[in-house]
């Protein structure tokens, strides 16, 4: 028993498989999705890393290397000048020698006797300037200290405990500080940013034109024909246009050579079909047969005759498509209006439900949604005594529903009804849904059946916005 309800579980994934879905999540919201975005990333990045390492290089070599020298220089200047005052003591000796040094190393000295230090280390400032010279001063003079770096704009205060009193030192800045750290950074981040705008500025360009194609490509895919693309950035993507264009020729060269010879075909089919129509019309006035003892065979003839023609025209639909037609804007109610129009010619209970919002409107072949709609309210006519019409908004979409109370279709053959001559009826040619879901993809949608709120099925047609 426990072998068996332990088979039953399902196995749990691995921690580890686990932690790289929630990963492969985590950078995929993080990552930017378009094409610019990604581009603009993978040119960042390299650029941002390149300035970090420029900074640490630099602050981190070359500017520490120069500020432990000249951190170093202080520091021993102010310990020999604190080593002759104490070896000189006499005030005139002492004054000499704070003049002396002061002359020399370009500082300016002077000695508070009887005075104590409150504070002690420095109050720091950007670089690593601040602490080679504390800790300079520790290791050289080994006497209590403070570094004033924000009493004087330009200028470093340094205060020392002597066993005569406070010994001061006023330095010029740049006597320890080579360069402020953030005209570096300033400069690293300003060179950065104009870099980064050139890239995005040519970068969008490239971008544009793998749009524009993009863009031409979906409008083609949904029966929108638009003007030749204009080849433009760079070699490759103006190869992608000039393809394009080749392949948009073609198959419109296609589509027009194989409407035309159907169209031959229809006029070659239906002209002895004719022929034979009235022949048998014009049977009877011979006097030559008994035209009594043949009128029946006569009239089923002539249905035959009639029914081959349906037949013909329906295999030339759906092999013809509806490619010649321009789309333009369609009311979606002006379209149900007709729809509902004729069949109510035909004795059938159809009516219009709800539109939301009213006046939607879709943009399509005219002809060939009348088509679609017609052939789906004929097959629900056939199969119901009650039809209904409906439309809503989506977000992206437009949804069209028709509705009927018959006794539905089986979830089995929902997608098989759509295929070519899959006939629910004795007679049919089985092409009615299949024209439909053909018209449908050729505008970018597609249709499918399911169950509906009257009972019976229901066809839904989704048509891009």
């Amino acid at each position: 028993m426990d072998m068996e309800s332990h088979s039953g579980t399902e196995p749990t994934p691995p921690p580890v498989q686990g932690w790289r879905r929630v990963r492969e999540r985590l950078i995929r919201r993080i990552l930017p999705r378009s094409l610019l975005g990604r581009m603009l990333l993978i040119g960042f990045i390299p650029l941002l890393a390149t300035q970090a390492i420029s900074l640490e290089l630099f602050y981190g070599n070359y500017l520490q290397i120069v500020s432990r020298r000249l951190s170093g220089d202080m520091a021993t200047t102010i310990a020999m000048t604190i080593d002759l005052l104490e070896r000189y003591p006499s005030p005139a000796d002492r004054q000499w020698i704070l003049d002396d040094a002061g002359r020399r190393a370009g500082l300016t000295m002077t000695l508070h006797e009887g005075e104590r230090l409150d504070r002690r280390g420095s109050n720091h400032v950007l670089g690593p300037i601040d602490d080679d010279l504390v800790r300079d001063l520790r290791a050289n003079v080994r006497l209590p200290s403070f570094v004033d770096w924000k009493q004087a704009r330009h200028r470093v205060v340094i205060r020392v405990q002597t066993p005569i009193g406070v010994l001061q030192v006023v330095a010029l800045r740049k006597r320890l500080d080579v360069a402020p750290v953030w005209l570096f950074v300033a400069w690293a981040s300003g060179s950065a940013l104009v870099l980064f705008l050139i890239a995005a500025l040519f970068m969008r360009n490239q971008v544009r034109a793998i749009r524009r194609l993009a863009r031409a490509a979906q409008l083609f895919g949904l029966g929108r024909d638009t003007v030749p693309i204009v080849p433009e950035g760079a070699q490759e993507i103006r190869k992608a246009a000039v393809a394009f264009n080749r392949m948009r020729d073609r198959i419109n060269r296609f589509v027009e050579q194989r409407t035309t010879v159907l169209a031959g075909v229809s006029h070659d089919l239906r002209t002895p079909l004719t022929r034979l129509r009235l022949s048998l019309a014009m049977l009877p006035r011979t006097g030559m047969v008994d035209a009594a003892g043949l009128q029946p065979d006569i009239a089923d003839m002539i249905g035959d005759i009639v029914e081959m023609e349906h037949m013909i025209e329906g295999y030339l639909s759906f092999a013809r498509g509806e490619g010649a037609e321009k789309p333009v804007v369609i009311r979606v109610e002006d379209l149900f209006d007709e729809i509902v129009a004729v069949q109510r010619r035909m004795g059938a209970q159809a009516r219009i439900g709800s539109i939301t919002p009213m006046g939607l409107s879709v943009t399509g072949r005219g002809n060939a949604l009348r088509r679609v709609l017609n052939n789906v309210v004929e097959n629900a006519r056939r199969h119901a005594t009650r039809i209904e019409l409906s439309a809503e908004r989506g977000r992206r979409e437009v949804f069209l529903y028709v509705d009927d109370n018959g006794c539905g279709v089986e979830e089995t053959r929902r997608e098989s009804v759509f295929r070519p001559f899959e006939s629910g009826k004795e007679g049919g040619t089985g092409l009615g849904l299949a024209i439909a879901r053909d018209i449908i993809h050729a505008h970018g949608g597609h249709i499918a059946l399911e169950a509906g709120p009257l009972g019976g099925a229901r066809v839904r047609i989704v048509l891009p916005n």
